[in-house]
């Protein structure tokens, strides 16, 4: 596999790269990622690869105005998403939500920043439970129809929400959403319930954010990161969220041990593990130096062997809950096909 081994985007045409480029990390807002000159290199190195799926957001700092700069010069062979409905004005009720006055206010701010007429792909960053879906998708049609977004999409958002947008949308003929994009790693599977199950069905294109689980699948955690230090700094904001406990630090000891057993790092397990998994089609990796984009990107080659997979599943597997679980055990097996031997093709 590699970056110009391209994939398609959901029950789209729109071919895309199989590691998104994500851009939170351009810039110095957030207290840590990169200046200019560093994004510039991630960009680059990024882009020779073959890549073509950047991926940012309203909310993402001073991101999109680097990404209008970076992208000057090829924007028609990049697949340009970006996000909306998250506060862009402290005090400003109407400059969040997903609303339609937030989002066409949002759009066309994004475009200024990006320095482009259309976005490839718009996802609602967060669902805000306040707006009625159809204002929401008949907003989002509008601007396809008007040329100033190619695609649609949604973050955030319970399953059944996103299922009858998808439904409302088909029945009046209006945009459908092709992606979702979700927070999915060996430490957190949540999305495996309902999301990508219902990604896959209704042909939705799933791109997992936080593939590496904010950093604690890289290896770089230990039990001593379980007590939240103070500062600013990434290692403290993702321990400060809880995302360091010992049940996560059992499942990177796993990563790392498979790592150290193929020659690749935690990193690449990871990552080469989120690839593969059914629905998936872009996970969206970060880097504040091109070095660290390196060895994500290296993640492409790694060749995982079906007892490493296994292992790796079973350290991050999860109660899928009810009615799944009752749905796949013995008992409804027995009371609803008995010994017949039924295959599904």
């Amino acid at each position: 596999m590699s970056l110009d081994t391209y994939r398609l985007l959901g029950r789209s045409g729109l071919r895309v790269s199989p590691l998104a480029l994500g851009t939170a990390t351009f810039g110095n807002e957030w207290g840590w990622g990169s200046a200019p000159d560093d994004a510039r290199r991630l960009f680059e190195t990024y882009v020779e690869r073959g890549g073509n799926f950047i991926d940012t957001a309203a909310s993402y700092g001073g991101s999109e105005e680097l990404l209008g700069e970076l992208v000057r010069d090829r924007r028609d062979r990049l697949v340009l998403a970006t996000k909306y409905s998250t506060l862009r004005t402290p005090g400003d009720p109407n400059s969040g939500g997903a609303h339609r006055k937030s989002l066409f206010a949002s759009v066309e701010n994004s475009l200024r920043r990006l320095g482009t007429d259309r976005v490839d792909l718009l996802y609602v960053h967060v669902w805000d439970a306040l707006t009625p879906g159809e204002e929401v998708l008949r907003g989002l049609d509008d601007l396809v129809r008007q040329g100033k977004v190619l695609h649609v999409g949604m973050s955030n958002t319970p399953a059944w929400e996103v299922s009858r947008l998808q439904a409302v949308a088909d029945l009046r003929g209006w945009t459908p959403l092709v992606a979702l994009q979700v927070e999915y790693s060996l430490i957190n599977r949540d999305a495996e319930r309902d999301l990508i199950p219902m990604a896959r069905a209704l042909g939705l294109g799933v791109s997992p954010y936080s593939p590496l689980g904010g950093g604690v699948l890289s290896g770089k955690y230990s039990s001593a990161d379980l007590t939240p230090a103070e500062g600013t700094g990434r290692k403290s904001f993702n321990a400060g969220l809880g995302m360091v406990t010992p049940a996560t630090l059992a499942i990177a000891d796993v990563v790392r041990e498979v790592a150290l057993e193929i020659g690749r790092t935690p990193a690449q397990v990871a990552l080469a593990w989120n690839l593969r998994r059914p629905g998936v089609t872009a996970p969206v990796i970060g880097a504040r130096t091109p070095e660290q984009l390196e060895g994500n990107l290296a993640a492409l080659e790694v060749d995982l062997g079906d007892e490493q997979v296994a292992r790796l599943d079973d350290a991050g597997a999860i109660d899928l809950g009810y009615p799944h679980d009752l749905l796949a055990s013995d008992h409804i097996r027995a009371v609803t096909a008995g010994d017949l031997k039924i295959e599904s093709r």
